[in-house]
This record gives structure tokens, C-alpha cells and sequence, in this order.
């Protein structure tokens, strides 16, 4: 099969349906993806490719147990660790900060626990007159890419779900990307450990010193004592509990059961191990720490959480179909490229990154093309952090820890990308793929 009009006919439809679910973000992702998937099934008679069950049921599993960890008050006990962990050391927060930013995400698996320590990092760099810009760029950054590194992310779900049928483990998978993630923050930071003025002869911060417009950021009291409530602590070690239960049997394949049939023998698949081990974990929260069923799914996460699984179901749907339809097409195209230049698979999954907003989403879309193309699965895990490229255009977080920033040294930028971010964000992405690459060659 050539590339003919019927081809690019059915790509132009998929460039769309991204272009336009990247825009609205969110579920708009998901119901572009699925306006793609109608396009080219009822209009253009495409076989519908199979949505990504398997991802879709672990990140599922994960947002309910960490919902439920919202409900029991343990994500609140996170947060307030790490505000004092921030404050312990406060000349080297532009160091410090991004480290447990990220901690915590990593734990968690969302950068809704970071987020509410942002204002902590901007309020600690200006009354130790370290230029915030530093600490919040590199921690906004860090933290974001965070979920690499975490195995109860939705990206570390689609990532196993599609790297398990390659025969790589859960361990393998860490074994790469805990490390490359804590390297990768080092040169993030030192990026901007030196960047612009110091505070006090910054412009901005003395024209509003000047006309009284900068106050002490106005964040929680940190001397005001801090009652958690009552099962807070046992439902942080319950969850945590899970999380090395999930590795470890995910990891280690003579804990998996194993059944014979005929005359093949099966494990137990990785994916369907994390859903079990997630869902126990959240029963055991309920039970053990007695979270009110009202607090089940009321919270952030969960919203947030829902909102991934929507913008993931539609969105690797509709280019799921259409890479299935022409997987013969695009390997025998792009297969000598990937073999001879496999980083330009890495500069265009990281493209696709800017405009996706969703790493879990960019992770679903250019994984499977990358295994389609013929890139062995150790290159495409070592290279992962070439998918995070969703902080070029400022999103949620880049804008909010700007307005955290009274100081007025984190800036967005007229021209849209020339904001604070970008230089961390670079430096991240280029660090993490290049030592993930090398890492990866020791794990496999």
C-alpha cells in the first residue's frame, strides 16, 4: 500500500483532531480524539483500531486509590512534610526545591501535591533573598516531569501497559527512569542556580518595592500547629505499602501466578497486577483509616484524574486507528531513519509533546509508533523524557507559580514560549534523554 490520497486524506484528519484537542486540552483532547475516530471509521471506512484498555484500567485504579488517599486527609500530611522540609534549608532552595517537589509527586503520582507546596518555594527563596525565579522555575519543571519517575502515574501506566508486551518489566522500566529523573534535576537546577540578578538588584522586584505593591507572600503559617487528621498517617503507610507491593510482584516474576494452558504457561500480566494491588490498596484506606464515602471521589484528584482517562481514551483512539491502518506503510517509511538516526524520533515525539499538554497522552501516541518503526523498547524507555515537552506553551502550573512570584522575576514572556520555564524545561528534557539513553544500556 502506498502513501496515496486516501492516507493523507486520513492523516490530515488525525493532525486535526491533535491540533484541536491540544487546544482545548482536557477532555476536548478526549472528545477531539473521538470526533477523529467517527471521521475515520463512519466517514472515511477505516477499521476502528482498539482503544488502550489496559492503560485506561491501571490509571483508573491509581486515581481511585489516590482519591481515596485525598479523602483520608494523607495527601494533606504530604504537603505539610514537605513545606517543612522546604524551609529547613532555605539558601539552597533553588536545589531543594525542585528535590522534594518532586519527592512527593513521585510518591503520589500527580503534581497536585507539588502544587500546593509552590507557594512555599516562592515565599522561602524571597525571604532568604534568593531570586525566586530560580527555585520555582526549576521546581514547576521537575516536579511536572515527576511522574516518570512514579509508579502510580498515568504516564508510568501507559508506559507499562505498552512495554509489558515487550517483555520489559515494571523494575526494568524504574530501574531506567528513577535515576535519569534524579540526574536530570541536578542539571535542571544548576541551569538556573546562577540565572539573572540577584533578588534585591532585580528591577521589577525594586520598582515594586518602590510603589508598595510587593508583600510577603501570603501563604499558610507555618508556625500554626498542624493537627492531621485522625488516620492521616496510617493511610500514607498503607498507600505506600501498596506502591512496594506493585513493584515488587510486578518486578519479580516468580511472585507472579502462572497458569498453563495447553501447552504454553502464562503470568500474570504486569498491568492487571497494578489494577489488583491499587484497588486493594484504596479498600484498605476505607476500611482501616474510615474515610466517608462522600470523600470517595470528591476531591481534586479524582476530577483531575478523570479528566486524563477522557483525554487518553479518545485521543490514542483516533491515532490508534490510523497507525494501525498503515503500520506497514509507516515502518517500511521511517524504519531505515529510526535504525540510523533513532533521535530524530526523539525531536519529533518531543514536538508532538508541545502541543499535546498531556505527557500520559504523548506517551500513549509516540511509544507504540516508536515500536512500530522498529526502535528496540530499552531506546524508547531510556529516551521517555523526550515526551515532556508539554511546558513550551505555559499551562496551568507555569501560570499559577508565576502569580505566586510577588517578587515579579518568574515571568511568562510576550511571545509566549520566552517565559521562565523554558530553560529548565530545555535542559531537562536534553539531560534526560541523553542519560537515560546511556542508563538504559547497564539495565537491559
Amino acid at each position: 500500500m502506498d502513501m496515496d490520497f486516501n492516507f493523507w486524506l486520513q492523516f490530515a484528519v488525525v493532525m486535526v483532531c491533535v491540533a484541536l484537542g491540544g487546544r482545548l486540552g482536557g477532555v476536548g483532547l478526549g472528545a477531539a480524539g473521538g470526533l477523529g475516530v467517527s471521521i475515520l471509521v463512519l466517514g472515511l471506512g477505516v477499521p476502528p483500531g482498539s482503544p488502550p484498555v489496559s492503560v485506561l484500567l491501571i490509571i483508573t485504579a491509581v486515581i481511585a486509590c489516590t482519591s481515596v488517599l485525598q479523602g483520608s486527609g494523607g495527601l494533606d500530611l504530604m504537603v505539610r512534610i514537605a513545606e517543612k522540609m522546604l524551609r529547613k534549608y532555605p539558601r539552597a532552595i533553588t536545589i531543594v526545591g525542585p528535590f522534594v517537589c518532586s519527592f512527593f509527586v513521585m510518591l503520589v503520582g500527580t503534581a497536585y501535591v507539588a502544587f500546593a507546596v509552590y507557594p512555599v518555594v516562592a515565599e522561602v527563596a524571597a525571604s532568604a533573598k534568593v531570586r525566586p525565579e530560580r527555585a520555582v522555575s526549576a521546581s514547576v519543571i521537575c516536579a511536572g516531569i515527576g511522574v516518570m519517575a512514579s509508579p502510580m502515574s498515568a504516564a508510568m501506566a501507559a508506559m507499562v501497559g505498552i512495554m509489558s508486551v515487550q517483555g520489559v518489566s515494571f523494575g526494568q522500566i524504574l530501574a531506567v527512569t528513577v535515576p535519569t529523573f534524579l540526574l536530570s534535576i541536578v542539571c535542571a537546577a544548576l541551569s538556573v542556580f546562577w540565572r539573572g540578578k540577584e533578588l534585591e538588584q532585580d528591577p521589577e522586584f525594586q520598582r515594586r518595592v518602590a510603589t508598595g505593591d510587593y508583600t510577603w507572600l501570603a501563604v499558610s503559617d507555618h508556625t500554626k500547629k498542624f493537627t492531621p487528621m485522625p488516620f492521616a498517617r496510617r493511610a500514607v503507610g498503607i498507600f505506600l505499602l501498596g506502591i512496594l507491593v506493585a513493584i515488587l510482584v510486578g518486578s519479580v516474576s516468580d511472585l507472579r501466578p502462572s497458569w498453563t494452558v495447553g501447552d504454553s504457561t502464562k503470568l500474570l500480566p504486569v498491568p492487571n497486577i497494578i489494577q489488583m494491588v491499587m484497588l486493594a490498596t484504596a479498600f484498605f484506606i476505607i476500611m482501616l483509616c474510615r474515610v466517608p464515602s462522600e470523600k470517595f471521589a470528591s476531591g481534586s484528584v479524582f476530577r483531575s484524574g478523570l479528566i486524563g482517562v477522557v483525554g487518553v481514551f479518545g485521543i490514542a483512539w483516533c491515532t490508534g486507528t490510523f497507525f494501525d491502518q498503515h503500520t506497514k506503510v509507516l515502518a517500511d517509511a521511517f524504519a531505515g531513519i529510526a535504525q540510523e538516526a533513532p533521535f530524530i524520533f526523539c525531536i519529533a515525539a518531543f514536538c508532538v509533546s508541545t502541543v499535546i499538554f498531556s505527557p500520559t497522552v504523548s506517551t500513549s501516541i509516540m511509544m507504540p509508533l516508536g515500536l512500530k518503526f522498529g526502535l528496540p523498547p530499552e531506546f524508547l524507555v531510556g529516551t521517555w523524557a523526550c515526551c515532556y515537552g508539554d511546558f513550551v506553551i505555559p499551562g496551568g502550573a507555569q501560570i499559577g507559580c508565576t502569580a505566586f512570584d510577588r517578587t515579579g522575576t518568574t515571568r511568562l514572556g510576550s511571545f509566549v514560549i520566552n517565559h521562565s520555564y523554558l530553560r529548565p524545561g530545555l535542559v531537562f528534557v536534553v539531560c534526560g534523554t541523553l542519560i537515560g539513553w546511556i542508563i538504559s544500556k547497564f539495565v537491559f
